[in-house]
């Protein structure tokens, strides 16, 4: 530890910690921080928590002081002392009161040492007996550390309480203030009672009869405001108050930033199968000797004996021999060339074997390779980015905004500019200290994301590894073990039957397309429906249709129409079983029973189907005639109605359901722990204070127990219609009922079990208030606070913390609670880029002036405003009622209905002139509006024609169904559209699990309660005679009306029933256990977590589309403007595009999502290239580019996830390596390119002079002089004896040859001395000009020897080429 020395400074100290504090001898020291101690005491308090919740009233006289309870309690009063004065003695005083543990376990010290005094005990006190049960938490290590989590950081919790308290006696005292002059209203008389008004409002019991009470004693003069009054505190407290508590809840569960990817990390490695065992079902074969099978080989000439030889190593060449065969036969045309033929097939066989071997062998050696060359074209791309950058050509420039594109570009080539360098390689000269260390910082950042890397790879490397072993194993025990992989020891394991079934049980639909030449899977029109028939296999389709089927079937059945006496019901149970014994044993025939790998009896599904299926078969094979009530063929029946359950196996995505909820059962289970603990206090509590003084008599007049008894007479109210005769001295009609001294009908707390039931029923909010008025008026006024703690504990903290976990176990489960802030915000743009759609909206009409007018006019702000205020103007309409009988209000109604009818006729021919019908048609809500503004003027015509009742609802109906028209008009109203659509979309398949989980009690509660007679709230209205009536009961029970009442009502028991021992349906009686369970249970799984679970949902949904523009990666404008610019881009409106039109879609973008060709034409052929990856240079559609947009938006070292980030990193490589291929091969053609055509010009010319000059060759090489001087044109034409004139005039000749003339040529002295082209060839200047002009003007000299001599030279080094070859094959070489 830190210590202050006399100087100020600080100094580091070493501290002993199991140094003794206390004056204790070292043993006691020992002793007490020994675990035998600590779990000596915690028994301890154990037994003291059983002993008192086995505590029960015995009798009004019975001695409660000093019975065995009392003395029990003085007992471990003082062993608990002592402990406390053990740890001081050991300890010291300072040292024992430092822990806040040490701190309660003293305050209960002394609270139940006051409350063993006889005077004080069964009082208050109490209260830090029953507070010992705390203590256990200790005991659980998990349960221990969830506590601290949830109540360690008090602050907020405490703080939410302190306001909510502080909110309830501020607006108790306001309404005292107002109500409390009010005559005949008793609830506002003093504080406490105005308290108890406005908490019983809070918690949302019975809160409009308080309303109404104060509405009826105000009168009607001030009735509005005090109803507005309570309704803003209603809302406020119920709907924002309680919220807040889940959402501190919620905020507790949440870990830290810096803790989420180590907890990813976690995640992923307890996802990955890393076992390296088989299953204890598969691993008994290994306990056997290994018996593989063995062969004889036969027909073999030898002296000497041939051993038996595996038939797994003789299979590898018989498959091989009857491979090459087939081949053979299907291949040849004749059987001449076979053996040669085969002979080298056999050869090339061969290889590939080798060749597979020699692969595996060098896979490592190749995956280095890659590695260096992945490194290699890195260095080169960082380095030509750092130069790029370095060079500073962005300076000059105008500012301007990047875009988020060209952001995050730089950011990855900056990072990946750190990738296999060193610091010290990267650190410029004039780099100031912060620039340094900004470097390091980035350099260590990246080293830790290197490190993720390396331990995400780990992770797959060890799976990859597990499911290799797993393999040796599997085949190791294939082929040592002959049983092994055999269905029932019988079935072979390629058996022809066995195939057979395995096709039948694996058919599955599948209609996808895919492209012969490129293989990329096409998009279908009804994709969603293909998608939905390929969900399941064809086998679990039928069964999931059987199974409907009989579950129809059983809701016909009652307890007075039973299967066991109607043939008719009996056919669904036939077809049931028959349908599922097919099932069983194709699927048992193809995959086994249990000890096959991939068994039927290998998870709890499995179990549960053999199971259904024995329950079914027993039932149908005894059908019981007679069934006593609590007997084993009830049982059986109440089993039997488990066959619903059977969808959750069949559909995958039920499984998923179940799996989400049962991998939160560890945090369900604590949480149910802490409401069970709270509930024991409370309950042990209640056995001692007001076990026994709750009872009264049933005659009101009676006060007393000793007075309650013989008979009184009971007044009861009936219609005026019955004219009963009544006696003279009787006002009412009545009956004698005898005198009876009884607690409540529903609750008492002279038990613990009693108690426990009482405030669980208060737990759910039913009947508290009932429970405090009670306790109030039988017990006193200030027994009302320990209702009223024990609701607010259990109730905004209790029910809140169960709500927090299941949501918080939701979003564990499927990965978004463990996401960063930046994952989270990736994954909702992944949402809203699934949700976003095309624009249904043509272009702007070029071709004519009054359609382009017209479509500037409908897509107007304003006219879009318009539409919607006209919309809400006709939606008044429905405030006053349409009667046909009041024709002065009704009909000018009706007539104004029929204006706003016509204005939206315009407005649909408007939109069906500026867009075509066809561009019209496209959009869902255009036609959505199409259909109600034709309803409305059908409605129109029969308005006018009939005039009727129905012709009114019928108009009524159309503003119903135009106001629906206004949710697409307004961003927010569309957001929270989006949002209760996709809330159902996901929630789907949870609420079928509601559904299914609701059919099965419904079952059940036919069997148990179908008789049950009627009672408070068991009436011809709500009962469980038949499936249908028992659905909606439970609907019912679902949103928590009066549940607790109904299950009270199915407890009936004698004498107030009439029971039958044969036949349950004889008799009217309900079942105690039977109703406590099954009423308990479908509330905690329905209300508890089923119903939390879509809470959970929707907050997820409502944060996925409210969340701010801060908060978005890419906000709504983004996605507009990319909206936009793929409607120009995509004309046809198909919702895909060619690959070569992306480039122009990229660049047409604009704003945050735009790509400057100048600053960043890297980044542009990466996002070419990608997209002509994807498909293979297939059509691309919307949320393609789409997503490779926002790929490219974020930072995906801090958005993505760790699987896919590195899935993306590594195809962001892939891309980099490719485009930096493709450009080092364009750069290559361009250079040859440039080279070819040099080399073909001079070829041209070489090429020319070649053939020209054939002839004369030999005299050209060997000319008898060379004249230094040329006489000029004009002197040689005009002297006729001048002897070299023909020679000049054929050397001419020979030197200007073309491919298209090869005589004389015309003399152009405009063309002289230039070399002219034709045909692609170069001929020289035509005309007398002499070798030597020629010579000069190639090779300007003075001096005539070396002249000729260059020119021979010339001419010998052209000729030492082939005359055969040609121009092109000198460019190749």
């Amino acid at each position: 530890m830190f210590h202050e020395d006399a100087a100020g400074g600080w100094q580091l100290v070493a501290v002993d910690v199991n140094k003794p504090h206390g004056r204790a001898p070292a043993c006691l020291q020992q002793m007490m921080r020994s675990s035998v101690f600590h779990m000596f005491i915690l028994t301890m308090v154990a037994v003291d928590v059983i002993v008192a919740a086995s505590n029960y009233y015995k009798g009004e006289n019975y001695q409660r002081h000093y019975d065995e309870f009392y003395l029990a309690e003085v007992a471990f009063t003082v062993l608990f002392d002592l402990e406390a004065l053990l740890k001081i003695w050991c300890l010291g005083f300072t040292g024992y009161i430092s822990s806040s543990l040490h701190k309660f376990e003293s305050l209960l010290v002394v609270g139940t040492t006051l409350h063993i005094y006889p005077d004080l005990y069964h009082s208050q006190f109490t209260y830090f007996q029953v507070l010992r049960v705390v203590r256990l938490i200790k005991i659980s290590p998990a349960l221990e550390d969830f506590v601290y989590k949830i109540f360690g950081p008090g602050k907020k919790l405490g703080s939410l309480v302190v306001f909510t308290a502080s909110l309830l006696i501020v607006m108790s005292a306001i309404s005292l203030q107002m109500f409390c002059f009010v005559e005949e209203l008793d609830r506002f008389t003093t504080f406490p009672r105005a308290f108890m008004s406005m908490f019983q409002i809070l918690t949302q019991e019975g809160w409009i009869d308080v309303m109404d009470q104060t509405l009826v004693a105000v009168g009607t003069m001030w009735a509005p405001v005090v109803a507005i009054y309570f309704i803003l505190y209603h809302l406020f407290a119920t709907l924002i108050l309680l919220s807040l508590f889940v959402a501190v809840i919620l905020d507790n569960l949440e870990l830290d930033e810096d803790l989420k990817k180590l907890k990813q990390l976690k995640q992923s490695e307890a996802n990955a199968d890393t076992k390296e065992k088989l299953p204890l079902r598969l691993r008994i074969f290994e306990k056997f000797p290994n018996r593989p099978q063995m062969v004889k080989i036969s027909k073999l000439p030898s002296d000497f004996t041939v051993p038996r030889i595996r038939e797994s190593f003789m299979k590898q060449f018989i498959d091989r021999q009857q491979q090459d065969t087939s081949c053979l036969f299907r291949r040849l045309p004749s059987a001449s060339s076979s053996s040669c033929d085969h002979s080298k097939r056999s050869a090339i066989e061969d290889n590939k074997y080798i060749d597979q071997k020699l692969r595996r062998s060098i896979f490592s050696i190749r995956a280095r390779n890659l590695l260096e060359k992945e490194t290699t074209i890195n260095k080169i791309l960082r380095a030509c980015t750092r130069q790029r950058i370095l060079s500073g050509s962005f300076e000059g420039q105008p500012a301007k905004e990047r875009s988020i594109l060209s952001v995050q570009h730089h950011i990855r080539q900056e990072r990946r500019s750190l990738r296999h360098g060193s610091t010290s390689q990267r650190i410029s000269r004039g780099k100031s200290l912060e620039t340094l260390t900004q470097d390091h910082s980035s350099t260590v950042r990246y080293r830790n994301a290197q490190r993720e890397d390396s331990e995400i790879k780990m992770i797959q490397e060890k799976k990859e590894q597990a499911e290799m072993k797993r393999k040796v194993q599997e085949e190791e025990l294939r082929e040592n073990h002959p049983y092994f992989d055999k269905p029932l020891f019988i079935v072979g394991r390629e058996h022809r039957f066995r195939n057979f079934c395995r096709m039948i049980v694996r058919a599955r639909f599948n209609a996808s397309k895919t492209d012969p030449i490129t293989g990329a899977v096409k998009n279908t029109k009804y994709h969603q429906l293909y998608d939905l028939l390929g969900l399941v296999t064809y086998l679990d389709w039928v069964m999931i249709v059987v199974t409907i089927c009989s579950c129809i079937s059983m809701m016909f059945e009652s307890p007075f129409t039973r299967v066991m006496h109607v043939p008719t019901l009996q056919i669904g149970e036939y077809v049931f079983v028959i349908f599922m014994s097919i099932e069983l044993n194709l699927k048992i025939m193809a995959d086994g029973l249990f000890f096959t790998p991939t068994a039927v009896i290998r998870d709890f599904g499995g179990v549960m189907d053999i199971f259904i299926y024995l329950v079914s078969l027993i039932f149908l094979c005894w059908l019981p005639t007679d069934v006593p009530p609590e007997s084993g063929a009830q049982l059986l029946m109440m089993l039997r109605c488990l066959r619903p359950l059977r969808i959750f196996k069949l559909v995958p995505q039920m499984r998923k359901v179940v799996r989400e909820v049962l991998k939160g059962f560890k945090e369900i289970f604590l949480v149910s722990i802490l409401l069970l603990t709270l509930m024991l206090v409370f309950a042990s509590f209640g056995v001692q204070l007001f076990a026994g003084k709750l009872a009264k008599c049933n005659d009101p007049r009676i006060l007393k127990r000793e007075d309650c008894y013989g008979i009184f007479r009971i007044n009861v109210s009936v219609s005026r219609n019955l004219n009963l005769k009544l006696k003279a001295e009787e006002k009412k009609p009545g009956f004698w009922v005898p005198r009876v001294w009884a607690n409540p009908r529903n609750f008492n707390f002279d038990n613990v079990g009693n108690a426990m039931l009482a405030l669980f029923e208060v737990l759910s909010l039913k009947g508290w208030v009932e429970v405090r008025d009670v306790i109030i008026h039988r017990v006193g006024p200030i027994h009302g606070i320990y209702i009223h703690v024990f609701v607010f504990l259990g109730c905004m903290i209790g029910l809140t913390l169960f709500v927090g976990v299941v949501i918080a176990n939701f979003n564990e489960n499927k990965g978004t609670a463990l996401l960063t802030v930046d994952q989270r915000r990736w994954e909702d743009l992944k949402s809203r880029l699934k949700i976003a759609q095309p624009l249904h909206l043509p272009p702007r009409p070029e071709n004519g002036v009054f359609r382009a007018k017209m479509y500037d006019i409908t897509q107007h702000p304003f006219f879009k405003r318009g539409i919607a205020v006209l919309v809400l103007a006709q939606s008044v309409l429905l405030s006053v009622k349409w009667d046909v009988g009041d024709d002065k209000v009704t009909f000018p109604l009706a007539t104004m209905s029929v204006v706003f009818t016509f204005i939206f006729v315009l407005e649909v021919t408007m939109k069906l002139i500026a867009m075509s019908p066809a561009g019209y048609w496209q959009s869902r809500r255009n036609r959505y509006d199409l259909l109600v503004t034709s309803l409305g003027v059908i409605w129109i015509v029969l308005h006018f024609s009939l005039l009727n009742a129905y012709t009114y609802m019928m108009g009524t109906c159309v503003i119903v169904f135009r106001f629906f028209t206004i949710c697409g008009k307004h961003v927010t109203l569309k957001m929270l559209l989006l949002t209760v659509v996709v809330s159902m979309y996901k929630s789907f398949f949870i609420i079928v699990g509601m559904f299914l989980l609701l059919l099965c009690y419904a079952f059940a509660g036919v069997v148990l309660f179908g008789t049950v007679k009627y009672g408070e709230n068991i009436n011809r209205h709500a009962n469980f005679s038949t499936a249908g009536k028992a659905i909606t009961v439970l609907f019912r029970i679902v949103t928590g009306e009066d549940w607790n009442k109904i299950m009270h009502d199915c407890m009936v028991q004698p004498p107030f029933c009439t029971p039958d021992k044969h036949r349950y349906w004889e008799t009217d009686c309900g079942n105690y256990a039977g109703a406590l369970i099954y009423f308990c249970s479908f509330y905690v799984i329905i209300a508890y977590i089923m119903l939390n679970l879509l809470v959970a949902i929707i907050v997820e949904n409502f944060s996925l589309f409210y969340s701010t523009e801060e908060d978005q990666l890419l906000s709504y404008n983004d996605l507009r403007h990319f909206q936009i610019i793929w409607n120009m881009v995509d004309d046809k409106r198909e919702g895909v595009i060619p690959t070569s039109r992306v480039k122009f879609l990229l660049r047409l973008l604009r704003g945050r999502l735009e790509v400057d060709l100048d600053k960043d034409k890297l980044l542009f052929k990466h996002m070419c290239y990608e997209m002509e990856r994807l498909h293979s240079g297939g059509d691309v559609t919307f949320h393609d580019v789409l997503s490779m947009l926002s790929y490219r938006s974020v930072d995906i070292r801090k958005s993505l996830q760790l699987e896919e980030l590195l899935a993306r990193e590594q195809l962001e490589y892939t891309i980099e390596e490719e485009v930096a291929k493709q450009t080092i091969r364009m750069w290559l053609k361009k250079c040859l390119k440039r080279i070819r055509a040099k080399q073909h010009q001079s070829c041209s010319i070489i090429h020319s002079l070649r053939e020209s000059q054939q002839q004369e060759l030999s005299s050209f090489l060997n000319p008898p002089s060379i004249e230094t001087t040329v006489p000029s044109e004009d002197h040689n034409a005009n002297n006729p004896d001048n002897p070299s004139q023909p020679e000049m005039s054929g050397l001419q000749q020979l030197l200007s040859p073309t491919l298209s003339d090869r005589g004389v040529y015309r003399q152009d002295s405009t063309d002289l001395g230039r070399p002219q082209r034709k045909l692609g060839q170069w001929r020289l200047p035509a005309g007398r000009t002499s070798v030597k002009s020629i010579v000069c003007k190639m090779n300007p000299v003075n001096d005539g020897a070396s002249s000729g001599s260059e020119v021979k030279k010339w001419w010998t080094r052209q000729l030492t080429v082939e005359s055969d070859e040609s121009g092109d094959d000198l460019i190749d070489i």
